[in-house]
């Protein structure tokens, strides 16, 4: 039996505001040839480059929340496409540095000039960035994401079948 909820739940609300906002950058990058999940990789070594940092797949993983794997498969579709320069670390060499070309470089800024506009726009009906409602929203969600995720008990009954 389960029990009725009288409206969504944070969790269902927070999965629908995720893929509205993913939908939404998916459209506002498509035509400089970018999807979203490529915006968070370009948009962040335009970052980290500025700051004369070349991360690894790894290290950009960590940073982007990204599986180091996809981070991989991304890499590869953006070197590709000319938009990044991926070369082995000279201290580790089983690590690859990343790090964006001149073209990738333009790509990222134009892509993170049409972000921004649309985050004013997703962020209007509380206000606009910077405003108080948008500073506890955002202080909201760094809370909820700095929540771990605690791995299943072995022995908890709630996790395990029953064998009957």
């Amino acid at each position: 039996m389960s029990k009725a909820s009288p409206g969504p739940t944070p969790g269902y609300l927070v999965w629908r505001l995720a893929n509205k906002w993913r939908v939404a950058v998916d459209r506002a990058v498509a035509p400089l040839g970018l999807t979203h999940a490529q915006y968070v990789v370009v948009a962040s070594l335009y970052g980290m480059g500025r700051s004369g940092e070349r991360p690894s797949q790894r290290r950009l993983a960590d940073h982007t929340g990204l599986e180091a794997l996809y981070v991989s498969k991304l890499a590869r579709a953006l070197e590709s496409a000319g938009l990044l320069a991926r070369t082995r670390d000279p201290h580790d060499p089983r690590a690859v540095q990343l790090a964006l070309t001149d073209e990738g470089a333009d790509i990222a800024s134009r892509a993170i000039d049409l972000v921004q506009d649309l985050h004013e726009r997703l962020l209007a009906p509380l206000g606009g960035p910077g405003t108080a409602r948008t500073v506890a929203f955002t202080d909201e969600l760094t809370a909820l994401l700095g929540t771990p995720l605690a791995p299943p008990v072995p022995h908890d009954q709630r996790t395990q079948r029953s064998t009957a």
